[in-house]
């Protein structure tokens, strides 16, 4: 068996962020921060914001539920955001169409509870209508913009106008009267100084409205939904209340709308019908059914901050689930659960981050410092053995099962690390029952790597 070459890690060519900690803990104790999950549907959730963004940052602890990988999901529209990028907004940015699937998934839910189908349009038709942009002078002045048009002052007062050329997509430039007498600068979107409702809404249509959706409304879940959530005295309760001032908060939007009867020729154009004008304008509404993105943690990463570093409670229904009651639980959804998390607990102490190597085909895949800043280094299998390494293997490989694992990973520029954890052979299973079995488990790991024959008669032929 020949001595293992280790090479260095491949940095990523762009980075785009800085390294904070390699662990969502203060070692000087005084902002220590005790963060908080609950297990849905055998998965573990982390869904306050300060939480996500204290593990996530922090030693790069689980990943988004609807991203890659960074909890960055948004439902703006990433082209319209670049069409109207001079409109200085800070708020999301939708196509209409996709304004309407929103309305619609609100509409089968409020369905769903038992509402019929006058009420449910009634709630809908208050929830979304136009609502007016507030804006700030350059002066920090609050003011209240009739309309921010980008070819000329004859808008509704809810919107923000431009016109576009129907053959070629192509945008009209803004003029510089137009930008003097535009609104500078948009407001921070659910911000109760600047919130639309508060500064342009009328009282007694807020009023309205709340009485129409008072019994469609859920306090827990922040939308248009009619559920049985109740008030309860609980931690849960209380965690739902920090968060409530995001989550219950109407979401704003900005809907881009074609405006009727907008198609119509260029003035002093020969060829009407080639130059239409298509003139589109952005309309502020709230959301009727929003999307929250949640940290998922596997069951690994939340075992290690509750048992390593005591910085993660986790909650089934509304009791905290004691150590033994986790690594009991995790073990039955995931019957390998102790051999892959003996493993993670390793490489996480010598200071790599493992994250779920599912994609590569293997247990785990080690990075150095976090996924933002290295590409992965080695894809692990772990595997539980006694002391002459013989045990029932929990992924017996084949020389054909091997080879060809070995050659994807050498593919992805990794590779494949095989890490045995050696259980003495007088360990029972009443002491593999608790974490503290760990403690007597030794750690060896072997790197496969292709032989190829002409590389190493050339290695020889130079000594």
């Amino acid at each position: 068996m020949a001595e293992a070459v280790f090479h260095p890690p491949r940095r990523k060519r762009r980075v785009f962020e800085s390294y904070e900690s390699p662990f969502p803990v203060d070692v000087g104790g005084k902002d220590f921060r005790i963060c908080q999950a609950e297990i849905i549907n055998n998965n573990v959730i982390v869904t306050n914001p300060e939480d996500i963004e204290q593990l996530y940052n922090k030693g790069y602890f689980g990943k988004g539920i609807l991203s890659r990988s960074r909890p960055v999901y948004s439902i703006s529209d990433p082209l319209l955001v670049t069409k109207w990028q001079g409109a200085n907004l800070n708020m999301p940015i939708i196509a209409s169409k996709k304004y309407q699937c929103h309305v619609q998934w609100a509409k089968s839910i409020l369905q769903e509870q038992g509402f019929d189908d006058c009420s449910v349009t009634k709630i809908l038709e208050n929830y979304t209508q136009p609502l007016e942009l507030p804006f700030l002078e350059e002066d920090g002045a609050e003011q209240t913009c009739n309309s921010c048009n980008r070819m000329g002052p004859n808008t509704e007062n809810t919107e923000l106008t431009r016109q576009s050329s129907t053959d070629t997509g192509n945008v009209v430039a803004l003029s510089p009267e137009n930008q003097n007498e535009g609104c500078k600068k948009a407001c921070l979107e659910g911000d109760p100084a600047f919130d639309p409702v508060a500064v342009c809404g009328s009282k007694e249509q807020e009023q309205g409205d709340l009485k129409e959706i008072a019994e469609a409304s859920c306090q827990k879940h922040g939308f248009l939904v009619h559920c049985s959530c109740k008030a309860k005295e609980s931690t849960e309760q209380r965690s739902c209340e920090m968060i409530k001032s995001k989550e219950c908060a109407p979401e704003y939007v900005l809907v881009q709308e074609e405006e009727e009867g907008s198609l119509r020729p260029e003035e002093d154009s020969a060829h009407a019908q080639e130059n239409l004008v298509k003139k589109e304008k952005l309309v502020c509404r709230r959301n009727p059914f929003r999307i929250f993105e949640y940290l998922q943690l596997s069951l690994e990463e939340a075992f290690f901050l509750v048992y390593a570093l005591g910085c993660l409670s986790i909650y089934y229904g509304e009791e905290p689930l004691t150590i033994l009651k986790l690594w009991e639980v995790f073990s039955e959804v995931k019957p390998n659960f102790k051999t892959t998390y003996m493993a993670y607990h390793y490489f996480r102490s010598k200071g790599w981050v493992p994250k779920v190597g599912l994609k590569y085909g293997t247990d785990l895949l080690l990075y150095q410092k976090g996924p933002p800043f290295y590409h992965a280094s080695y894809s692990v299998i772990a595997e539980l053995v006694d002391d002459n390494f013989e045990g029932s293997l929990r992924r017996p490989l084949s020389w054909k099962s091997l080879s060809g694992l070995n050659r994807t990973t050498v593919n992805a520029s990794k590779e494949l690390m095989l890490c045995y954890l050696i259980r003495p052979s007088d360990m029972t299973e009443k002491e593999m029952s608790t974490p503290e079995c760990m403690k007597r488990i030794k750690v060896q790991e072997l790197i496969v790597t292709r032989w190829v024959s002409s590389r190493e008669r050339s290695e020889q032929d130079e000594f």
